[in-house]
This record gives C-alpha cells, structure tokens and sequence, in this order.
C-alpha cells in the first residue's frame, strides 16, 4: 500500500523497504502476465510506479530483482511454516500445520507462487539455484519424523527430498493448469503424501 497523501514523518530506511516491496510485487505481477523473459525494466518501473533510477537504486538487474523476489518469497513462506508449526503439539501435527499454511500462501500468492515456482526453473542458472535452495529449506521441518519412526532405520537418505520435490512438483502442475486456487484443497493428499514413509499409511491417513 501507498503511504496516505500529504507530508509525512516516514524514516529512509521504511520508504527504500516500502519501494523495494513494491518493486518485488511489480516484477511477480509482471511476470506472471508475460513470462519472465518478455518482461523487462521499464515494465516492472511502470506497474511499480516509480522512477526508473529507484529501480537501480534498489536492484542491479532484472535479474538481480528476480533472484530478490525468490529470496522474499523463501523467507516469509518459511516465517509462516514455522509460526503455524509451532503452535501444535507433536510432528505430526506441526507438519500438517506447517504444509497447511505453506499451501495457503502459495494459494494467496499466485503472481509470487508462479513466478519463484514455474518461472525460476527457466530463468537462468542463478534463479534455478535458488528454486534447488528453496526446496533444500523446507527438508528439516520433515527430517523430525524420523526421530519417532518405527521405520527409522529402513528410510533412504534421500526421502526428504523426494518427499519437497513431489510436493512442489503437484504444486507446479496447479499453477500451470491455472488452478492455484485449487492448492489449499490437496493438504490432505499431501500430508498423507508426506507423513506415510515415517508413521504408515494408517496411522498417516489418521493424521
């Protein structure tokens, strides 16, 4: 939101933050409506309705804002993961919790959840570095289940990753058929999905 009209007492250090996430929601709006490689600078100072010299002020490159609005996205998906985690008792639930809410975000992001999931997988090396880095972020949250799995001992290294990347994979195929509203109804599938390797498929489905 724009600050109210007249003169106000607003610190330096709001205005860039307020500039730069207007800058960020204009690159995801814009992205979402072209594709990452259409869009260009002058495109993202126009919808953020800025000057193009605050742009630079802010971001080196197209790229250097596209690689910003990823880390954005991480960061507050991870924030509300955590927080929705954390006001439930045992993994089980906390995991549920946590998915529920990431789902929802996602859900009412969809410039945000089409840009960092769908575009950042053909936006260069560096864009999909970081989408390879996001998934990575998510991997504790689900290496907790092993520490109570009556299946400990027999679960691959690599279940945890396989496990983010089925998800992300279902949630990429939402956004791309134009369904991200969709995304918040597959949290059961999911948790079932994610919970079965660690506590059974019974105890999962009760989950």
């Amino acid at each position: 939101m724009r600050p109210p009209p007249g003169r106000q007492r607003l610190s330096r250090e709001f205005i860039a933050r307020h500039q730069r996430a207007r800058i960020v929601a204009a690159l995801a709006e814009e992205t979402m409506e072209k594709g990452y490689r259409a869009v260009t600078v002058a495109d993202i100072v126009r919808r953020a309705g800025i000057a193009r010299n605050t742009f630079y002020d802010n971001f080196s490159s197209k790229e250097d804002c596209f690689l910003a609005t990823q880390d954005f996205a991480v960061e507050e998906s991870l924030r509300r993961v955590v927080d929705a985690a954390a006001e439930e008792e045992g993994w089980e639930a906390r995991l549920a919790a946590g998915l529920g809410a990431f789902l929802k975000y996602v859900g009412s992001e969809p410039a945000l959840a089409r840009t960092c999931i769908v575009e950042a997988l053909s936006a260069g090396d560096a864009a999909q570095e970081r989408y390879e880095q996001s998934l990575q972020a998510f991997i504790p949250l689900l290496q907790l289940g092993r520490e109570d799995s009556p299946f400990a001992g027999d679960l691959p290294e690599t279940l945890e990753e396989t496990i983010i990347g089925g998800i992300f994979w279902v949630i990429y195929q939402r956004i791309v058929q134009g369904q991200t509203e969709q995304i918040e109804s597959l949290l059961p599938d999911l948790v079932d999905f994610a919970l079965t390797p660690y506590i059974g498929a019974e105890s999962a489905q009760r989950a």
